[in-house]
């Protein structure tokens, strides 16, 4: 008998008949003898909906009240669940993130995960009952709710996954499992049987929306093993697991892309110990993430400095980069909201010479200029403008064959 925890997206229950068609799996998963934890989103886009009714009646939204509003989706579904269970046969009793024992830090809006003491669930499940948690919610040390920001069931489902001991965490949502490449931009992108932690955490950090990467991250440090996979078809995705030294391993796994990027540039900086510092110093005081940097070689004195910035990030960021030039001595600042980043990942191109070259000579062959580069042991990124960017991706996907299976290393 397993225990295994099922984490069931917006889409999964978007309406009464998805919701009966997720009560039947969770109850066909059970009467083959195993233990099941639920873990559930608000329905469909109703997060969504709520977001819009604050802005309609306030302009301030606390984040208190932010958070006791948004995290009411999926108080409604889990109960929504646990009467369809019952209609299908299967005890179940629904919990909320405080009440399944999710301690958060203060933060509202987008609260970490401070301990989680799931002691209620396990007294649900010796008792012969489907616990069915409220995801991405729990409540801070002061007692208030907390909501663990978007994405967040995937982080509540991993977590619980771990302090259960559970066999496994199965991520459904409205997709089979992880793909070599957005099926949207290459149709013939082919879905991944398997995959490890390390090659999903690159994914997601450049630009595969799911799953969330908090979650991947909190199942590669606890060591919970993944299953990625399709709430509609019910067939097997993506297993996600810790990287085997012994199995076979492909050059490239993945081609993935990130329009969400924006670039500036301080030009004519002086080359002198501390200016970097001082100007990402600014930005982070500001919460402003910044993900690739880049500095020129000095030239009389004076170098250029870019990086790149959440779109979203980008008025704020040129705006403090322009207040902190003069002090910087820089001689201008120019930016670009209009770029976009291609990333090859592979866990074998860490042992495998040639991959950026033939990263940069697809590109280049078919006049794609690179604006920056970025790179991890198993990672190449390129910035690029952003009308190309789905050129890119799919010259890269054929460069690397992936339609057609991962290219192994010898």
């Amino acid at each position: 008998m397993a225990l295994l925890v099922q984490k069931f997206g917006g889409t999964s229950v978007a309406d009464p008949d998805r919701m009966r068609a997720v009560a039947d799996h969770v109850a066909r998963t059970v009467r083959r003898g195993n233990q099941v934890v639920v873990v559930i989103s608000a329905m469909g886009k109703e997060t969504d909906e709520l977001l819009r009714l604050a802005s309609e009646v306030s302009s301030t939204r606390p984040g208190r009240e932010m958070d006791m509003l948004i995290t009411a989706g999926e108080r409604k579904a889990m109960a929504l669940l646990c009467m369809a269970l019952h209609d299908a046969g299967v005890p179940a009793d629904s919990f909320t993130g405080s009440q399944a024992g999710f301690i958060t830090d203060d933060t509202h809006t987008n609260a970490k995960i401070v301990e989680v003491r799931p002691e209620r669930v396990r007294q649900a499940l010796e008792g012969g009952r489907v616990p069915v948690v409220g995801g991405a919610q729990g409540v801070s040390g002061s007692g208030d709710v907390t909501f663990l920001g978007r994405g967040g069931s995937d982080t509540t489902a991993v977590a619980l996954a771990h302090a259960l001991g559970a066999d496994l965490c199965e991520l459904y949502t409205d997709v089979p499992g992880v793909f070599t490449s957005d099926p949207r931009v290459v149709p013939d992108a082919r879905k991944m049987d398997r995959i490890s932690f390390d090659e999903l955490l690159e994914m997601t950090a450049n630009g595969c929306p799911k799953p969330a990467m908090r979650s991947v991250e909190y199942a590669r440090t606890h060591g919970v093993d993944l299953h990625v996979r399709s709430a509609f078809t019910w067939e097997p995705g993506t297993l996600v697991t810790k990287e085997e030294q012994d199995m076979e391993q492909a050059i490239i796994s993945a081609v993935t892309h990130d329009v969400d990027e924006s670039k500036i540039t301080l030009i004519g900086v002086p080359d002198r110990p501390g200016i970097a510092g001082q100007l990402f110093r600014a930005l982070a005081d500001h919460s402003i993430n910044v993900d690739v940097i880049v500095q020129n070689v000095s030239e009389h004195g004076v170098t250029d400095i870019s990086f790149t910035v959440p779109r979203s990030e980008y008025e704020r960021a040129v705006a403090i980069a322009r207040e902190q030039a003069p002090a910087l001595g820089a001689q201008d600042v120019k930016g670009d909201p209009d770029i976009a980043r291609v990333s090859v990942i592979g866990a074998g191109m860490k042992s495998h010479p040639g991959v950026a070259a033939t990263v940069f000579e697809t590109l280049a062959k078919e006049g794609i200029n690179i604006e920056m580069i970025s790179t991890s042991a198993i990672r190449i990124s390129c910035i690029i403008s952003e009308d190309q960017v789905e050129q890119a991706v799919q010259l890269l996907h054929d460069a690397f064959d992936l339609s057609h299976g991962p290219a192994l290393v010898d």
